[in-house]
């Protein structure tokens, strides 16, 4: 429009009416089409920018979820693994005691513990990774690693139960 504007004036004079001015090339100054680059570069580094940091979160966000998903699954896993074990403890105390006349449900979780004890020590020694663990091992020591364990448990229990 102002180029419209300018040569009607300028050509009215000589008789000429400008209609229309079709402008088909801008060619502006090198530092203005610089800036312009610039602001549009900036412009699209600053969407960029945001775009990462959004792929960043959402990455972190089904990291956390997976993590948490990972953690519940080994939760149930290990809550299964106790019953298991204690199910089976049930049933070897009950067969044990059906099977060998006069013994209690003391002497079968005595045995068991004692058969726990020397498990984890041949697990401890066969380990090439393992540290030394001290423990003492002689009969009398077994017997009250035995009576320490129960008492922990029988502890435990009246604490719960008050």
């Amino acid at each position: 429009m102002a180029v419209e504007d300018e040569l009607e004036k300028a050509m009215s004079a000589y008789g000429f009416e400008i209609v229309q001015t079709l402008i088909v090339d801008i060619e502006p100054d090198a530092h203005v089409k610089q800036a312009m680059n610039e602001i549009n570069a900036a412009a699209r580094m600053r969407v960029a920018a945001n775009e990462k940091a959004e792929a960043e979160k959402i990455v972190q966000i089904k990291r956390a979820e997976g993590e948490a998903e990972a953690k519940y699954l080994s939760g149930l896993g290990i809550a299964r693994q106790r019953q298991a074990i204690v199910d089976g403890l049930r049933d070897s105390v009950l067969g044990f005691s059906v099977n060998v006349p006069g013994t209690t449900a003391k002497d079968v979780m005595d045995m068991v513990l004692i058969t726990q004890y020397f498990d984890t020590m041949k697990e401890v020694g066969a380990s090439s990774k393992s540290s030394a663990v001290f423990i003492p091992h002689g009969p009398g020591a077994v017997r009250d690693i035995a009576t320490q364990i129960r008492d922990g448990l029988l502890q435990g229990q009246s604490a719960s139960d008050n």
